[in-house]
């Protein structure tokens, strides 16, 4: 039986717990990047004039201006690659993530730019609370 164990019901019923909550957890941070990246674009548009979807995915990935949402798409990254490891998660790993994910949700006039333009589309858009508020809860709830 080379190194096998029996997985107990407990940590089999938890390592499903950590997979539902991580992909909440991911589904809650796209829908706020999605919030994030219209109050962007309208913002953009607003100076530059309208752009297409495919003109407005090479802004995402090239332009400035929507640099600062990359922080929220590599923590999307990090849970889909968590949630596709052959091996089982780390509970430290998880821990490691949601404290990652609560410690950039953290709105501020004066901190790092992904603080400063979070805090200031949380100003201008109800969207983005309501999805702000909604990550914000499901992160304290572990």
């Amino acid at each position: 039986m080379g190194g096998w164990v029996p997985l107990t019901s407990n940590t089999l019923l938890q390592r499903i717990r950590q997979h539902q909550h991580l992909r909440e957890l991911r589904n809650k941070l796209l829908h706020l990047h999605a919030c994030l990246l219209e109050t962007e674009r309208i913002a953009y548009e607003q100076v530059r004039g309208r752009v297409s979807s495919g003109e407005l995915l090479q802004l995402v990935i090239e332009h400035e201006q929507f640099a600062w949402l990359h922080r929220i798409s590599q923590l999307v990254v990090r849970i889909d690659e968590m949630l596709s490891a052959n091996e089982p998660l780390s509970l430290d790993d998880v821990q490691n993530l949601i404290a990652d994910a609560r410690t950039l949700i953290v709105p501020s006039e004066i901190g790092n730019t992904f603080a400063r333009k979070y805090y200031a589309a949380l100003q201008r858009e109800p969207d983005v609370v309501l999805a702000h508020a909604e990550v914000s809860e499901l992160l304290a709830s572990k």
